[in-house]
């Protein structure tokens, strides 16, 4: 089953407005959904139990003292809201951290899926279960006073899983304020890049204690990649290598020219930062730093596909006069400047946890496992070794580009298909196919309409047709032949973009964006941008389809 063709449901937050009464007024809407009539709104108010819940949790499990959701009241929080007889599935009675930490995940759960976002939740699982895929949950929350806020603990009742540890509801964060996704390049291999940044307890040399965290994190990750062991020393089947290069307290110049000069698809940052505006200063060495927009640059020109960041400030938003800023976190700006996927931390975690989580999820992604699955099954460990009832498990936080798939190895035995096709090559005679696509101006190359569709974008995997251009989504239009009751050909061209598709008319260039509309031979189209190449729509014969 192809990852890329799993439905997708995303959802957005944001802040309005204060009633009269001074609730916080927010809206949730569905910025993508798999059923036609699932794009739904649903205004409510931020209870004022929400925020006491948020704050007795943050005092028992931030020991950072992360700063409090600015929809504060009244001074104290209450009393926890849980039974004292709450009992797990087993029938037994759950420490207080365990239903501290129950009672918020639900309680996020049932303010976010309510009303109308609960019936479009529903109708998208219903369609992934039907088609016997996993329902992807995107969420974007563009009030930054609300990305603190540890949505990865959501889960719709006792007893039931979290939505972030999941493997059948594949769970990430995201953002819509993005720079089109650059041209991914499918992998055989993690190809790593281990950037070790200043340690704090070390102002001029790399501590002893820093480069021992390298040489571990090294072993770990490459024996991940290995065929014949897991790192715990059980046969685990994978089949990807895991190559590793360490960097230990470089210069910008260092890392930019390494990055530049190899050929990664991963870049895992350990090291100090704090945070600011332009997603926040990763501190290299004492007299060297990078910010988060110069990083992005950096890693979309390279065509990094996954940034993971061992730091406990990576998701958190910067904070000026007591305000959070928008899209100011390093796994935000990243994103937003086009880089694929971004894993930060939402507070800081222990060594031995980092490290236990860093070896689940290197070994699922050498498992061919796309990263929001990986990551899920990397959580489940922590879980496992650390418990419900502590935050090492909720700690990773994934960014997905919402045009990404999470695909970063390429699946065994997948060919890519190389088009346009030379018209003079033998099995490409211009006889065969009814109709076709072609560069404006250029004859010897076609792409035919092969049977009822011709699939156009940017993904090499199911597109008949590859643009490997930004401003194309990775599944971007598909022109259709369809037979009339006389038995005369019509086409239409049906539009799935992000940034739409141009047909030139005589009034001048169209947009057309996601509906279906007839192409006559001789049509000109543009696909995602004005300023991408021009395609002339040719039919040849009007009896066959």
């Amino acid at each position: 089953m192809s990852q890329s063709e799993n439905p997708c449901l995303s959802l957005a937050i944001n802040r309005l407005s204060k009633t009269s009464l001074g609730a916080e007024h927010f809206a949730i809407w569905v910025m993508k959904a798999p059923c036609p009539g699932g794009h739904v709104l649903h205004d409510c108010t931020w209870p004022e139990m929400l925020t006491q819940k948020w704050l007795a949790w943050q005092e028992m499990f931030s020991p950072r003292g992360l700063p409090d959701v600015p929809l504060v009241h009244q001074a104290n929080p209450p009393a926890l809201t849980v039974p004292l007889d709450a009992l797990n599935v087993n029938g037994q009675a759950l420490p207080y951290t365990a239903r501290l930490m129950q009672d918020l995940g639900i309680s996020l759960w049932k303010w976010l899926f309510d009303g109308e976002i609960q019936n479009s939740f529903a109708q998208s699982q219903g369609i992934a279960i039907g088609q016997k895929k996993r329902l992807r949950l995107r969420l974007e929350i563009r009030d930054p006073d609300l990305i603190p806020v540890p949505w990865e603990i959501m889960q719709p009742e006792p007893g039931k899983q979290a939505i972030s540890l999941s493997q059948q509801l594949l769970f990430s964060r995201t953002s819509n304020a993005v720079d089109p996704l650059p041209p991914q390049r499918l992998e055989q291999a993690l190809n790593i890049l281990l950037v070790l940044g200043h340690d704090t307890e070390s102002e001029v040399a790399p501590s002893l204690q820093l480069e021992q965290e390298a040489e571990a994190l090294a072993n770990i990750l490459e024996r991940c990649g290995r065929p014949d062991l897991h790192p715990d020393g059980e046969h685990t089947g994978a089949t990807v290598l895991c190559q590793v290069d360490t960097l230990l307290q470089p210069t910008k110049a260092e890392l930019i020219s390494r990055l530049e000069t190899e050929n990664y698809n991963i870049l895992f940052y350990a090291g100090h930062g704090v945070p600011a505006a332009d997603g926040g200063l990763l501190f290299l060495r004492p007299d060297a730093r990078i910010n988060g927009t110069e990083l992005a640059q950096v890693l979309v020109r390279c065509q990094v596909t996954l940034a993971v960041f061992n730091a406990c400030w990576g998701a958190q938003p910067e904070r000026h006069n007591q305000q959070s800023l928008p899209r100011s976190s390093l796994a935000e700006v990243l994103i937003h400047h086009g880089v694929p996927a971004v894993l930060g931390m939402r507070d800081s975690i222990a060594d031995e946890e980092a490290l236990s989580f860093i070896q689940a999820f290197a070994q699922a992604l050498a498992a061919r496992m796309p990263i929001d699955e990986a990551v899920a099954v990397a959580r489940q460990k922590l879980l496992t070794l650390y418990k419900f009832n502590q935050p090492a498990w909720t700690l990773p936080v994934l960014y997905m580009h919402p045009d990404f798939e999470g695909e970063l190895i390429r699946p065994i035995g997948e060919e890519v298909t190389i088009l346009p096709v030379d018209v003079k090559s033998p099995g490409h005679d211009l006889s065969t196919p009814s109709a076709y696509l072609r560069p404006l101006g250029v004859t010897s190359k076609v792409s035919p309409i092969s049977g009822t569709s011709l699939r156009v974008g940017r993904n090499p995997k199911g597109n008949d047709l590859v643009i490997e251009k930004q401003e194309v989504s990775r599944q971007h239009a598909e022109i259709i032949c369809d037979a009339l009751p006389d038995g005369k050909l019509t086409y239409f061209l049906k539009d799935k973009s992000r940034y739409g598709t141009f047909i030139l008319r005589p009034s001048g260039w169209q947009k057309v964006y996601h509906p279906e509309v007839p192409l006559q031979s001789g049509d000109q189209i543009k696909f995602g941008s004005m300023q991408g190449q021009t395609w002339e729509f040719i039919i040849q014969d009007s009896t066959k389809c």
